[in-house]
């Protein structure tokens, strides 16, 4: 990526945590979260806990199966997955979209040096990986979403994604596009998935409940 492009989306960022947009992201982790270290409390707190990865595409699936932010299985959702390499190559690999904008929010001043999204148009499982800023968005269609309401799918090939959008509806935009309409939901999706998370935790406590 270009650095005029990577710094134009910085301020993006910037601006979208100023105002708040990024708001309640925290607590989203799954009781496994990542171990403590000696840098939570401050910025540092977030950034990826895992060894610099030069090569991040190499098995990614098996180095990094769990979504670091939410927990959720990388294979499973591996038609949604995102995987962001910052400069000093560390490597956030997530399940969604959503997920990989709260990387991009809370590593503000770690530059990624490459942005990588599933391909939804692929035929083969898992989709495979491409740049993420080459690839065509769907957002907003009637394909389900990962942790949104508002589906956001990347395609490799334009003409698939506007395949797509003739029977599923949606409006194609880029990745930029993509990344702002995920900024714009936050707070709604953020809702959401806690109510959702509520709602399971009290079922398996009934269900406990029951079983005594």
């Amino acid at each position: 990526m270009s650095d005029p492009m990577q710094t134009e989306r910085r301020q993006v960022l910037r601006f979208l945590a100023a105002a708040g947009v990024t708001a309640g992201i925290t607590g989203l982790s799954s009781p496994t979260r990542a171990a403590s270290c000696e840098q939570d409390g401050t910025p540092l707190q977030f950034t990826p806990k895992t060894a610099p990865d030069p090569w991040p595409l190499d098995n990614e699936l098996i180095k990094y199966p769990k979504c670091p932010y939410c927990g959720m299985d990388r294979k499973q959702y591996h038609y949604s997955r995102h995987l962001v390499h910052y400069q000093d190559d560390l490597a956030d690999a997530t399940c969604s979209l959503h997920c990989a904008a709260l990387s991009l929010a809370l590593n503000l001043d770690r530059g990624p040096k490459a942005i990588y999204a599933a391909d939804f148009g692929a035929a083969i499982e898992p989709k495979p990986l491409v740049e993420a800023d080459t690839a065509t968005y769907l957002i907003g269609s009637k394909l389900p979403g990962v942790m949104t309401k508002q589906s956001k799918v990347a395609f490799a090939v334009s003409t698939a994604a506007e395949t797509a959008k003739a029977e599923q509806g949606g409006e194609l935009g880029d990745f930029d596009a993509a990344l702002q309409a995920a900024y714009q939901s936050m707070a709604s999706d953020t809702a959401m998935i806690r109510k959702k998370r509520m709602e399971k935790k009290a079922r398996a406590a009934d269900r406990a409940g029951h079983a005594q």
